[in-house]
């Protein structure tokens, strides 16, 4: 057993001094380490139409609804059909860039919904109660299909998850191609003073713990819809 022991920690040894190729290189290739995560992860293009490409096939695989508008009011048009089509009754929103305009827009469609809006406080019998959610985000990543969302950005913690429906108000110049793009922008953004609270959704809420049988709506949100608007 000694003898054995020893040979295996000698090839941990050997092992440690190879230097490990980056994912791109063949197996025989000399080169050291990147200095990025990124060699590691699936390429992104660079052109915004390929990432908002990649980001509506990652969609469609995450069960999230995407649709791109021209317009906030071409957003309001569309929940309106969304929520008559799931008769919605109450909607919450927090006020902000584009969600302010937005349901403005919804009252001059006369959407016929009890808007609830969330600023400081809230009641999470109330939100709980409440048909969808619209939020705005950081961020929407390409890569990964997923929605950056902070404490400042989406109205709280509570807003993006106790709604049965989550909604996602963003504009073009907001899609990012990686996750490490999307830090580097809330750095740039908060200049150090990051909010308290940052997560990425990807997708509405899931399980399958249970038999493996996947459950959407288990822990938040049943559905998730992601609105990309044009730039103005």
């Amino acid at each position: 057993m000694k003898g054995d022991r020893e040979k295996i920690l000698a090839r941990i040894r050997e092992a440690l001094v190879v230097p490990t190729p980056e994912p791109h290189e063949g197996p025989g290739h000399s080169g050291g380490q990147g200095n990025s995560f990124r060699g590691w992860l699936p390429p992104v293009g660079d052109a915004v139409q390929e990432q908002v490409s990649l980001f509506a096939k990652q969609s469609e695989v995450l069960k999230t609804q995407f649709v791109e508008c021209d317009s906030l009011e071409a957003v309001a048009s569309r929940l309106v059909e969304i929520g008559r089509e799931n008769g919605w009754r109450r909607l919450a929103w927090h006020p902000g860039v584009l969600n302010t305009p937005l349901v403005e827009a919804l009252v001059r469609a006369a959407a016929g919904l009890d808007l609830v809006q969330i600023e400081a406080g809230y009641d999470p019998d109330a939100l709980e109660a409440c048909d969808a959610g619209v939020t705005e985000c950081e961020v929407l990543v390409a890569q990964t299909g997923s929605v950056m969302v902070s404490a400042l950005s989406s109205g709280g913690r509570a807003l993006s998850v106790l709604p049965h429906h989550h909604v996602v108000v963003a504009r073009r110049s907001q899609m990012v191609a990686d996750l490490a793009e999307a830090y580097e922008q809330v750095e740039k953004r908060y200049a150090g003073r990051l909010p308290s609270f940052l997560s990425f959704i990807s997708g509405p809420s899931r399980t399958g713990d249970i038999e493996r049988i996947l459950v959407l709506g288990a822990h938040g949100p049943k559905k998730l819809t992601v609105f990309l608007v044009a730039d103005t």
